[in-house]
């Protein structure tokens, strides 16, 4: 892929991630269940919640993507028998190609791509986002900034267009 100035991109082929879906009348229980056996608290709305090597997108009413780092294919299994009854889960390992970009001129490309408002006053950290890029659906979130003060994004794009995606973001 050509390199883009003030740009970097790095695939995330480190990721276990499993959907989440609620199942009426459990959310509470769910959340609950969460937090005493993962230690990590289920996101209201369109939010990311980060916890030591688990991480929680809000995607949708009652809808989440869980992903483990490192990629930890026990986590399906892990979830079905920790969240049976209160969810229902489906490995998306392989649905899914995540993109982390990062760098000082991340929110000028990501703006040509995206029909929404990356700026740090309006997309603050941990936010998160189901959208388009460039007329391809994806899950937009915001990492915390990297060190010399660049932000940090991951895009969730189905594999399938991973290849249209990355086209997308070098033109």
């Amino acid at each position: 892929m050509p390199e883009l100035k003030g740009v970097a991109i790095q695939s995330r082929d480190d990721l276990e991630i499993v959907s989440v879906l609620a199942r009426k009348g459990q959310h509470a229980a769910l959340g609950a269940r969460l937090q005493e056996r993962f230690g990590i608290v289920l996101p209201e709305g369109p939010r990311l919640a980060a916890g030591k090597n688990l991480s929680l997108l809000g995607v949708g009413p009652g809808s989440w993507l869980a992903m483990r780092e490192p990629a930890d294919p026990a986590l399906i299994t892990q979830f079905r028998g920790e969240l049976g009854g209160l969810a229902s889960v489906c490995d998306q390992s392989d649905a899914y190609a995540v993109q982390r970009i990062s760098g000082p001129n991340v929110r000028g490309l990501l703006g040509k791509l995206i029909p929404i408002d990356v700026h740090a006053r309006a997309f603050k950290i941990g936010d998160v986002a189901v959208t388009q890029a460039s007329h391809i659906g994806v899950a937009l979130w915001r990492r915390a900034d990297d060190p010399d003060g660049s932000s940090v994004f991951e895009i969730a794009v189905y594999r399938s267009y991973a290849a249209s995606f990355r086209r997308a973001l070098v033109i």
